[in-house]
C-alpha cells in the first residue's frame, strides 16, 4: 500500500519533521528539526509529545535513488530573512478563564495574521524563546508585539513625571505619545490639569508660610501605562528617556539664618547664582522668617542651596561682635539706608537696639581685621547730623491726640517732602503707651532742622485747642463708620470737625474729633471750634444710642415674638425695656423680674440675643481701602461691571472706586483708591483676589509670532482644540487672525498681519505657550509640506473620476490631502492643483497625479443639436446605449474612462446641447455615430396594430424572447399597453382606425416606415383565431356531498378525462403465517351516523366545455359522486391497541387498503398518529366488515 509523506511521519512519530519526498514545486533545503517544549510539559494540549529525529540511515530512501532529495530542483526566486527572538518566561504567561494562555495556540493566531514564521523552544529554567523569521522588519516587530500581548499578563504600571515634563512627553499635538502608543500599542494615560496641582505652583516670593521640611519637590502627575508587560515596560522606558532629557524642578528652603549673617549672605547673591553653572535657578528671600528660598531646575538648585549652607558656616566662624554705647537719640541715624551704606563702606553690619528697649548699645558685627573700619564707620554715621528733641505740649492725653493726629493726615510725609534733607523720627506705639513726655526726633543741617521745628510749631498752633476725645463702645465703630459714611463725610464739609476712629486691632473706645486747622473756612476762634466740636460729639452720641435701641428692637422682636419666647408659657417672668422700666434717667436699662432661676435664664438669652445682634452688625460693616494702579481698574471693574458683581455674588461684598484728590507730587504711576465693605474675611479675600488679578495683569506680556498663513488651521485644530489646549494649559489667550480685510490685516481687536499670531498673558505662561506653539508649527512643517504644480485643464475630469473616486483612491493610497481648483470652471488650459503632507505622500500623489494627466492626449471639444425626446433612446436603460455607442466608435470600455466623453444636458437645462470632448478621432467618430442615429430617429414613425390582450403574453415570450427577436429583425421598438415607454411613444398615424378598438388590445410599433409596416404584418399573421364559443353547464350538489364528492380536488381533475376502469377484485387468500389459534386482539368499534352536522343546501356547479359529449359525460361522473356519497350513510372508528398491525392493513403501497375500497365501496382512512382507522360507508358494507366478529387478517 502507497503511503503519503506526512502517513509515514505519522507512523514514525515524527510530525514536524521535514517532508523526506518533497514536491518538485519546492526547494530543498538542509532538513532542520526543531523542537518545541510547551510551558506545561504535562500539557498534551498545547503541543504533543515529540519523538528524537530518527537517525539518517533509518530515513526512508527516495524514490529517485538519491538520499540527498531530488535531481531536479525548482527555481525559487529568494527573498531576503530578517530573524528576531525573544524570551518568556513561565510567570508571564496570563490566565484566562482559570488556565493558562495556550502557546501553540498564541502562534498560530501570529503566523496566521502576519507573514512571519515562528519557532518555539524551552529550557530547563522554564524560559521559552521564540525565534521568529520574516520578510521585512515591520512584519517582525508586528507579529513580536502581538505574540507578547497574547502569552504576557496585562498590568498596570504607574510613572510619576515631574509636572514640568508633560508638555514634552505629549509632543506637538499629541505627536510624541502618539509614536510611544503606536511603537508599543499601550495605553497610555495622562491626567487632565486641572486634576493635578500646577507645576508651577512651587514658586515662592518670599511671603508664603514654610512648609516642613527644607525641601520641596516639584508636582508629580502620574502616568497610567496599561498593557501587557514587556510593552508597558518598554512604554515606560520610553517615557522616562523623555523625562531624563528634560531637566525637572525642585524647590529648596534654606532656614533660620541667623539674624546678624543674614545681610553678608545677601551680598553673596551674584555669586550664588554662578554656582548654578547655567541652570535656571531663582532665589527668594523671606526677611522676616530669615529664610532664603532656592528653585529651578534641580541640579543647579542643590549647588546653590549648598553653597549657601557652607557660606552660613563660613560667616559663623569669622564674624565677631564689637559693642559700644551711644545716646539714644543717635540710633535714629544708625538705621535703614545707613545700615546698608555701612555694610558696603567697611563690610560691617552695625545693630541698634529697639525703640522700646531702653539700652543705648550698639553692636557692630564683621570679621575682626574689618571691625575697626566698621567703628569708625559707625561713629561717623552717627555724628553726621544734627539732631533736636521737640517735645510736644501740653499733657499726655492731648501729646497723643497731637500725634495721633499728625500720623491720620500724614503730617510726616508732608515734611520729608517740604524738606527732603531732615529727617523726622516719631515715638512708637509702645513708647507713646509708656512715656510721660513724647518727643519727635529731628535730624539734619541745623538750618534746616530749625525750619522744621518752625513748621511743626505753627502746625501744633493752630491744631492745639482743637481736639477732642469721645468715649464709644470699639464694637460698634465699624456700623457706625459703615451706616453713617455720608453722614461723618458731613461733619467735615459743614462743620469742619474730622473723625478718627481707633484702629479695630487697637480695641480702644476713644474717637478723636479734630477741628481741621488746615481747611480753608476754618474759624481761629476757639468757641467757634469749641462748638462745632460739642456738636458732632452730640451727634456721635446720638448715634452710639440708635445702635443701642436696636438692641432692644432685636431683643424685643417683631411684635414681641422674641421677647415672648424668652418669657416662655408657664414662667412669671416680667421684662421691661427702655423707658418701659419708669427710669428717665437710662433709658438703656431692661428690667427683667421673676423666680431667680428664670431671671438668670432670660438675661442669659437676652444676652446671646444682643451680642449675635452686635456681631452681624459689625461683621457686616467692616470696610477696608487699598490702592491699585489706575490703568487695572477697567480689567478688575470689568465689563459692565461683570468683575465687581462677581464679588458681591460669591463673597456678599461691596466695591467701589474712590476719586482721590490730587496731591502736590505728581506721582509716577496713577493709583485709585478702593474700597470693599462686608464681612471682615469675605472683605479680606475680596481684597486678596483683586490684588491677585493685578498682580497678573502686571505680569502680562505679550508675543506677536510670525507664522505662515497657511499652518494657521493646523495649529488651531478641529474647532480649536488644540489652540483651547494650549491656552487652559498655560493661562494664555492666543490669538489667530481673521479672514483679512481690504488692508490685509485681520478682523480682530489687535491688529495683526495675516503671518501674526498674538499670545497674551503671564511671562512665563506666553513663553511655555510659545515654545509648544514654535514646537507644532515645525512638526506641521515637516508633515504638512505643500506642493502646487499645474495640470491641463482637460485631464481634471479623468483625475478626478467619477464621482471623484480617482482622487479619493490616491488620497487612500497616499495619505496626502489634495485640492483641486474650481475657480477656472474648465475656462484655461491649465488647472492648478494643490497637495499638501508629507514630503513622500506628496511626491507619490503628484506622481499617480501626472500619470493619469500624461495618459489624456489632445482633446477637441463639439456640440451638436439634438431634441430633447430623443434623449432617452439613445441614452438607454441604464445609460448601456450609450456605452455601446462608444465601444462601436473604438472608445473605451470602462466606464470610468467613458465619463465625461459625451455629456447631455440635465433635466433641468432648458437647451437641447450635446457636447462632446475627448480625442479628435473618437469625438468626430461618435459625432458621426450620433448624427445617423438622429436621423433614423427623426424619419421614425409611429404605427398602431390591434392584437388581442390574451395573446401578448405569447408574442412577447419568456423573458422577452419572441419581442427581442422582432425587434432585432425589423429594427422597430414594439411596445405592448402596460410598458413604461408605451404613452412616451405619442399617438399613432392610423390612430382613427382603432378609435373602436379597445385601448388593451392597441399595440404600438416605432420605426422606419418600411420596417414599422414589416412589424405590424408579421404581428397580425402571428394573433391567433379566436377560440369557438364555450358550453356550458350547471349541477346542483347538495352542500353536505362536497367533501365527499371532490376528494381534496382529485375528482375535479378527473372529469374531462374518461372513469378509470375499477381494479379487478382479487380472491381472499388466507397467509401462511395466519394462525387458528392466535390470540385475539382487544378491538374497539364505534359506528355513528354521517353527515350528522353537516350544512344542509345545494349549490351550483358550472361546467364548461367545448363539445356537448364532454359536458354529458362529465354531468354523469358528477350524478355517480353524489349517489356514491348519499350511500356512505356510517362512518366506523376501528381502535387497535398499538400501530403494530398497520403495516398488514394497509398492504404493498396500499394494496390491501385499494382491495377494500373496491370490494365494499367503502372509503378507508389509516391515521397517521393514532391507531383508529376510520371508514366511510353503507351501514350493511361496515356491519360486513365486523359480521365475522373479529377483525380480517390482511
Amino acid at each position: 500500500m502507497q503511503l503519503t509523506a506526512a502517513e509515514l511521519q505519522k507512523r514514525h512519530e515524527l510530525e514536524g519533521a521535514p517532508d523526506p519526498f518533497p514536491s518538485l514545486g519546492e526547494a530543498t533545503s538542509k532538513p532542520k528539526r526543531v523542537v518545541q517544549v510547551p510551558t506545561d510539559a504535562d500539557s498534551q494540549m498545547d503541543f504533543p509529545t515529540l519523538a528524537t529525529s530518527a537517525p539518517a540511515a533509518a530515513a526512508p530512501k527516495s524514490a529517485w535513488g538519491s538520499d540527498a532529495g531530488p535531481r531536479i530542483k525548482a527555481t525559487v526566486k529568494s527573498t531576503p530573512v530578517i530573524t528576531d527572538y525573544f524570551t518568556v518566561t513561565q510567570a508571564e504567561l496570563p490566565a484566562k478563564d482559570g488556565k493558562q494562555t495556550s502557546v501553540g495556540e498564541a502562534m498560530k493566531q501570529v503566523m496566521a495574521k502576519y507573514r512571519v514564521r515562528i519557532e518555539a523552544s524551552t529550557n530547563q529554567s522554564r524560559q521559552t524563546t521564540f525565534h521568529m523569521k520574516g520578510e521585512t522588519q515591520k512584519d517582525l516587530d508586528k507579529a513580536k508585539r502581538h505574540l507578547l500581548a497574547a502569552l504576557s499578563p496585562v498590568v498596570t504600571l504607574i510613572l510619576n513625571a515631574p509636572a514640568s515634563t508633560i508638555a514634552a512627553i505629549i509632543g506637538p499635538k499629541g505627536a510624541t505619545l502618539k509614536k510611544v502608543r503606536d511603537a508599543t500599542g499601550v495605553k497610555v494615560d495622562i491626567p487632565p490639569k486641572d486634576g493635578t496641582p500646577n507645576g508651577n505652583a512651587s514658586e515662592t516670593n518670599g511671603t508664603t508660610t514654610p512648609l516642613p521640611g527644607d525641601e520641596e519637590e516639584e508636582v508629580m502627575v502620574p502616568v497610567t501605562i496599561i498593557g501587557p508587560r514587556p510593552l508597558a515596560l518598554e512604554a515606560q522606558g520610553m517615557l522616562n528617556e523623555i523625562i531624563a532629557s528634560r531637566p525637572s524642578q525642585r524647590t529648596q528652603k534654606v532656614r533660620d539664618i541667623p539674624a546678624h549673617i543674614l545681610p553678608f549672605i545677601l551680598t553673596c547673591r551674584n555669586h550664588f547664582m554662578e554656582e548654578s553653572q547655567g541652570y535656571y535657578v531663582d532665589l527668594a528671600l523671606n526677611k522676616p522668617e530669615r529664610e532664603i528660598t532656592v528653585s529651578g531646575d534641580r541640579e543647579g538648585v542643590v549647588r546653590v542651596a549648598e553653597t549657601i549652607k557652607a557660606t552660613i558656616e563660613v560667616f559663623k566662624t569669622s564674624i565677631t561682635n564689637l559693642k559700644i554705647s551711644l545716646p539714644k537719640r543717635q540710633h535714629r541715624l544708625l538705621t535703614g539706608k545707613a545700615v546698608d551704606d555701612i555694610l558696603a563702606q567697611s563690610k560691617c553690619l552695625v545693630e541698634v537696639a529697639s525703640p522700646e528697649d531702653p539700652s543705648d548699645e550698639v553692636t557692630v558685627w564683621g570679621s575682626a581685621v574689618d571691625l575697626p573700619t566698621g567703628l569708625g564707620a559707625v561713629m561717623t554715621k552717627a555724628n553726621s547730623q544734627f539732631i533736636h528733641e521737640f517735645p510736644l505740649p501740653g499733657p499726655v492725653a492731648v501729646s497723643k491726640q497731637l500725634l495721633t493726629y499728625m500720623a491720620r493726615i500724614d503730617f510726616e510725609a508732608t515734611l520729608a517732602a517740604d524738606h527732603p534733607d531732615v529727617s523726622i523720627f516719631t515715638p512708637s506705639p509702645a513708647t507713646i503707651a509708656q512715656a510721660s513726655v513724647l518727643n519727635i526726633d529731628i535730624a539734619g543741617e541745623k538750618s534746616a532742622v530749625d525750619a522744621v521745628i518752625k513748621q511743626i510749631s505753627q502746625f501744633i498752633g493752630k491744631v492745639f485747642g482743637a481736639t477732642r476725645e469721645v468715649s464709644i463702645d470699639w464694637l460698634i465703630h465699624r456700623v457706625i463708620q459703615g451706616k453713617n459714611a455720608k453722614k461723618l463725610k458731613q461733619f467735615h464739609e459743614v462743620h469742619n470737625v474730622q473723625v478718627f476712629f481707633p484702629p479695630e486691632s487697637s480695641e480702644q473706645s476713644e474717637v478723636l474729633l479734630v477741628y481741621d486747622p488746615l481747611s480753608p473756612s476754618a474759624s481761629p476762634s476757639p468757641v467757634e471750634k469749641g462748638k462745632h466740636l460739642d456738636y458732632v460729639v452730640e451727634e456721635l452720641l446720638k448715634m452710639a444710642k440708635e445702635f443701642a435701641d436696636r438692641w432692644h428692637e432685636t431683643v424685643v422682636g417683631q411684635g414681641g415674638t422674641t421677647l415672648n419666647a424668652i418669657i416662655g408659657e408657664d414662667t412669671t417672668l416680667s421684662i421691661k425695656v427702655g423707658a418701659e422700666v419708669g427710669d428717665a434717667s437710662d433709658e438703656d436699662v431692661i428690667l427683667v423680674r421673676g423666680a431667680s432661676v428664670d431671671v438668670d435664664r432670660a438675661v442669659k438669652e437676652i444676652s446671646k440675643v444682643v451680642e449675635d445682634a452686635k456681631n452681624d452688625a459689625i461683621v457686616s460693616s467692616y470696610s477696608i481701602e487699598f490702592d491699585i494702579d489706575r490703568e487695572y481698574v477697567g480689567r478688575v471693574v470689568g465689563a459692565q461691571g461683570s468683575g465687581v458683581n462677581k464679588l458681591r455674588d460669591s463673597l456678599g461684598v461691596k466695591t467701589r472706586r474712590k476719586k482721590r484728590q490730587a496731591r502736590r507730587r505728581k506721582a509716577t504711576h496713577q493709583k485709585s483708591r478702593v474700597k470693599i465693605t462686608g464681612r471682615k474675611e469675605n472683605a479680606e479675600e475680596a481684597k486678596k483676589r483683586i490684588l491677585s488679578q493685578v498682580e497678573r495683569l502686571a505680569d502680562e506680556t505679550f508675543e506677536v509670532l510670525k507664522i505662515p498663513n497657511q499652518y494657521h488651521a493646523q495649529l488651531i485644530g478641529q474647532s480649536g482644540r488644540y489652540a483651547i489646549r494650549l491656552e487652559e494649559n498655560y493661562g494664555v489667550k492666543i490669538t489667530f487672525p481673521r479672514s483679512s480685510g481690504e488692508n490685509g490685516e485681520g478682523k480682530t481687536r489687535e491688529q495683526l498681519k495675516p503671518d501674526e499670531v498674538l499670545i497674551k498673558g503671564g511671562k512665563r505662561g506666553v513663553a511655555s505657550a510659545k515654545s509648544e506653539l514654535l514646537d507644532a508649527l515645525e512638526f506641521e512643517k515637516e508633515n504638512n509640506k505643500v506642493l502646487t504644480f499645474d495640470v491641463p485643464t482637460r485631464s481634471v475630469s479623468r483625475i478626478l473620476g467619477k464621482g471623484g473616486a480617482s482622487i479619493l483612491e490616491i488620497k487612500d493610497v497616499t495619505g496626502a490631502q489634495i485640492d483641486v481648483d474650481k475657480t477656472n470652471d474648465g475656462i484655461g488650459s491649465l488647472t492648478q492643483i494643490t497637495v499638501r503632507g508629507t514630503k513622500d505622500a506628496i511626491n507619490a500623489a503628484k506622481t499617480a497625479i501626472l500619470a493619469i494627466a500624461d495618459q489624456v492626449g489632445e482633446e477637441t471639444t463639439t456640440s451638436l443639436v439634438i431634441e430633447r425626446k430623443f434623449h432617452r433612446n439613445i441614452i438607454g436603460a441604464g445609460g448601456q446605449g450609450l456605452k455601446d455607442l462608444i465601444s462601436r466608435c473604438g472608445g473605451p470600455s470602462d466606464t470610468k474612462l467613458q465619463a465625461g466623453l459625451v455629456r447631455f444636458p440635465r433635466q433641468d437645462e432648458a437647451s437641447d446641447e450635446v457636447r462632446l470632448r475627448g480625442e479628435p478621432k473618437l469625438v468626430n467618430k461618435v459625432k458621426e455615430e450620433l448624427e445617423k442615429i438622429v436621423a433614423t430617429l427623426r424619419d421614425r414613425v409611429v404605427l398602431a396594430v390591434e392584437v388581442p390582450a390574451s395573446q401578448h403574453r405569447n408574442l412577447i415570450g419568456r423573458g422577452g424572447q419572441h419581442l427581442n427577436d422582432l425587434q432585432n429583425r425589423t429594427g422597430v421598438q414594439v411596445q405592448f399597453p402596460g410598458s413604461r415607454s408605451y404613452n412616451q411613444f405619442g399617438d399613432p398615424e392610423n390612430a382613427s382606425e382603432m378609435a373602436d378598438v379597445d385601448p388593451a388590445n392597441i399595440v404600438k410599433v416605432s420605426g422606419a416606415r418600411k420596417a414599422c409596416e414589416a412589424a405590424v404584418e408579421e404581428l397580425k399573421t402571428n394573433v391567433k383565431p379566436a377560440a369557438p364559443e364555450v358550453m356550458t353547464a350547471i349541477v346542483s350538489v347538495p352542500l353536505k356531498y362536497h367533501h365527499a364528492i371532490s376528494q381534496q380536488g382529485h375528482f375535479f381533475r378527473t372529469l374531462p378525462s374518461s372513469p378509470a376502469a375499477p381494479p379487478q377484485n382479487g380472491s381472499t387468500t388466507a397467509r401462511i403465517d395466519d394462525s387458528e389459534d392466535a390470540p385475539s386482539i382487544e378491538i374497539h368499534w364505534q359506528v355513528a351516523e354521517n353527515y350528522l352536522d353537516a350544512e344542509e343546501g345545494d349549490s351550483e356547479w358550472t361546467l364548461k366545455g367545448n363539445d356537448a359529449a364532454g359536458l354529458e359525460r362529465a354531468q354523469s361522473l358528477i350524478q355517480e359522486a353524489i349517489a356514491q356519497a348519499a350511500a356512505m350513510t356510517c362512518v366506523g372508528f376501528l381502535t387497535l391497541p398499538d400501530r403494530s398491525a398497520f403495516p398488514r392493513i394497509v398492504g404493498s403501497k396500499g394494496s390491501n387498503v385499494a382491495r377494500l375500497r373496491n370490494e365494499t365501496g367503502a372509503d378507508i382512512t389509516v391515521g397517521r398518529e393514532n391507531s383508529t382507522i376510520i371508514i366511510i360507508a353503507a351501514k350493511e358494507a361496515i356491519l360486513k366488515q365486523t359480521s365475522s366478529g373479529r377483525p380480517p387478517r390482511h
